[in-house]
């Protein structure tokens, strides 16, 4: 009997499946109603929180969101509780709740596609999304490199609000110094990171930091030598000391390893 019932409850779960299993395999004929019916007897007998979530995903998929809340509202608090809600919040058409319940349920993917949407008439505001993101994975304590992520798109989102303002202003220094602190930390967090460390080194640069955007070219090129942008970078930084002649050697190394870096092109175009 506890035979049958395991295979009965596997089946089951092979026919919620049904919709995306390869054709002519055994989940691909059973009927998805089969496995809704047993775990809609399972939730009445013994309710477990894989049974409310395989019930909630498979209304999820049939359209019908008012099932799925309800299922979903039986789960006991968890990431995969608020992901649901997020997902039915969405098919409802109910965007704002919807990233509410993707930063709470710590859904880096879905927060930074909202972000980016946003950013293209509000950075700022796109900027202060990112940083609530952060401060849930930080909490978290979730992996450094996550964390790192969203510091580095947080920086991103800080200099095309900075170049929004008025060129040379108060507000446009603020802005781009809120970036070199996002790039600062997520250099840190992730310090292996060639990207991050090239972020934190043009910012730096780019505020006249040219010791230290040395400093963070010459990491990068020290984690990954065959780097064309951080040769290039360094490049940079001897021109700005008057050094063409370094700029020049630097700039010959960067184009051997990658000719068509935009960095690399940055700097001929200073060189010529």
């Amino acid at each position: 009997m506890l035979v049958a019932g395991l295979a009965a409850l596997q089946l089951a779960s092979d026919a919620l499946e049904a919709p995306s299993a390869a054709a002519n395999t055994l989940p691909h004929r059973v009927a998805p109603s089969y496995g809704r019916h047993v775990y809609e007897l399972l939730d009445r007998l013994a309710p477990a929180p894989y049974v409310e979530t395989s019930l909630a995903r498979d209304a999820l998929e049939r359209g019908n969101p008012d099932a799925a809340q309800r299922y979903a509202l039986k789960l006991p608090p968890s990431t995969v509780r608020d992901a649901l809600l997020a997902q039915i919040a969405a098919a409802r058409g109910r965007s704002q709740l919807a990233l509410e319940y993707d930063v709470a349920a710590y859904d880096a993917a879905a927060v930074e596609s909202t972000a980016r949407r946003l950013a293209r008439r509000d950075p700022a505001a796109a900027y202060r999304l990112e940083s609530l993101l952060e401060l849930h994975l930080s909490r978290r304590a979730t992996h450094p490199d996550a964390v790192a992520q969203a510091l580095w798109q947080m920086g991103l989102f800080a200099n095309e609000t900075a170049w929004r303002q008025v060129p040379g202003s108060r507000a446009q220094r603020h802005w781009l110094f809120v970036g070199l602190r996002a790039f600062d930390a997520a250099a840190q967090l992730a310090p292996l990171s060639e990207r991050y460390a090239i972020a934190d080194a043009n910012q730096a640069d780019l505020l006249e930091q040219r010791e230290r955007a040395g400093f963070l070219f010459a990491h990068a090129a020290a984690i990954d030598p065959s780097s064309a942008d951080a040769l290039a970078g360094l490049g940079v930084v001897a021109l700005e000391d008057g050094d063409r002649r370094a700029a020049a050697a630097y700039l010959a190394q960067a184009r051997a390893r990658d000719a068509h870096s935009l960095m690399v092109a940055a700097l001929a175009r200073r060189l010529r």
